[in-house]
């Protein structure tokens, strides 16, 4: 989900269904403010969060919302699903309209989902080229050696989409689990890296995305606001 980031003209003028000379005949009347302070540029930026108002008539007051979800398995990362129950549907006493997932999970995966409403945040969290680390905890059927530590690391060839991916890093935990990091998120990634040795997931739990760990006080189904310092360590 991208950011709603535009021209103040252009927001009035829909919201207000009035001309662009009109809109900049109240600019210039010191009519408009924008987080509280008059504004008379026409091209000034605003965004979802910008507080807008119009001769002290409230056009928008959106507030960023930041949580962590304990995705439990059978949930699906979603806003909306006619079979299961979503991530969203899980979440009590917030206005989720403009909610969406950063990084999803699949059905049978559990553990840390970010939610939020606020799309350049998201982007920051999730666009390949920012190379955010994601931690995850995988139960195997078969035991582990130190063959699946070092293909891991050179990556792996998928020849359905013809791509190599990003060197990973595994670490040896037990005899059947494993702690695996990676900095991209290709379809079903991990399950596809351990197929090549014919190893099935058994579980696949997300314990961080970047310096956002999963909160251990979360039960599954649980979630809480993100504190500033986990806010601001995505664009850190």
């Amino acid at each position: 989900m991208q950011s709603k980031r535009g021209r103040l003209d252009r927001f009035i003028c829909t919201k207000l269904q009035i001309s662009r000379k009109e809109v900049r005949l109240l600019l210039l009347a010191g009519r408009v403010e924008v987080d509280s302070v008059i504004v008379t540029q026409m091209d000034r930026l605003v965004d979802e969060f910008s507080r807008i108002s119009v001769d002290s008539r409230l056009l928008q007051a959106n507030t960023p919302s930041y949580l962590m979800l304990h995705k439990p398995v059978g949930v699906v990362s979603a806003t909306r699903d006619e079979q299961h129950k979503t991530a969203l549907d899980l979440l009590c006493g917030i206005d989720k309209t403009h909610m969406h997932i950063a990084g999803r999970l699949d059905l049978n995966s559990s553990g840390l989902l970010l939610i939020t409403n606020d799309g350049r945040w998201s982007a920051a969290l999730t666009s390949p080229e920012h190379k955010v680390d994601k931690v995850y905890l995988v139960t195997l059927e078969n035991p582990l050696t130190c063959d699946y530590v070092a293909a891991f690391a050179e990556g792996m060839y998928f020849g359905f989409e013809d791509i190599t991916t990003a060197p990973a890093k595994l670490e040896i935990l037990g005899e059947h689990l494993a702690r695996v990091t990676l900095s991209e998120g290709k379809y079903h990634q991990i399950k596809r890296m351990f197929g090549r040795f014919r190893n099935p997931v058994l579980a696949l739990h997300r314990l961080s995305i970047g310096d956002i760990s999963l909160d251990p006080g979360l039960a599954p189904g649980e979630s809480r606001e993100l504190t500033a310092t986990e806010i601001g360590a995505i664009y850190r």
